[in-house]
């Protein structure tokens, strides 16, 4: 039993120390993540569509 009150002590002091982003960060990271998404989005299509006109054409 004194093992496991050790572990939720050192479980509690340890969440103590946790440092939470703030909100601009938050927020400044979903907009570069949908944005860089948007893009991968976009090279993928393109690329998509080439091919797709090659094997077209080819085919």
């Amino acid at each position: 039993m004194k093992k496991v009150l050790d572990y939720i002590k050192s479980v509690r002091s340890e969440w103590f120390k946790i440092v939470w982003p703030s909100r601009d960060s938050v927020i400044r990271a979903t907009i570069m993540i949908l944005v860089f998404s948007g893009l991968a989005a976009l090279f993928f299509f393109v690329v998509d569509s080439i091919l797709n006109a090659l094997m077209g054409w080819i085919f």
